[in-house]
């Protein structure tokens, strides 16, 4: 990890947002219980995931920085990805 960049690391471990869709869907499926089927659990955890989507306005902080360090390490793969 510290052969990158600081702005590709701090992108590796900013997990503020993984966290806060995990604890939002365990919310949903523990105030729930239980459900008669796993498609019933899907539907609620898709559910869960659009109203959380609704919440997400802030563009990922240095992203222009670390997509730039991006191209310069992994260029030719980045640009077959675009």
């Amino acid at each position: 990890m510290f052969a990158f960049a600081p702005e590709i690391r701090r992108l590796m471990y900013t997990t503020n947002a993984i966290e806060s869709l995990h604890r939002s869907l365990r919310k949903s499926l523990k105030t729930r219980g239980h459900f008669p089927n796993d498609r019933a659990a899907a539907k609620l955890l898709y559910l869960a995931i659009r109203n959380a989507e609704s919440n997400w306005k802030a563009p990922v902080a240095g992203w222009r920085q670390a997509l730039n360090q991006l191209d310069i390490l992994f260029g030719e793969r980045l640009r077959g990805a675009t």
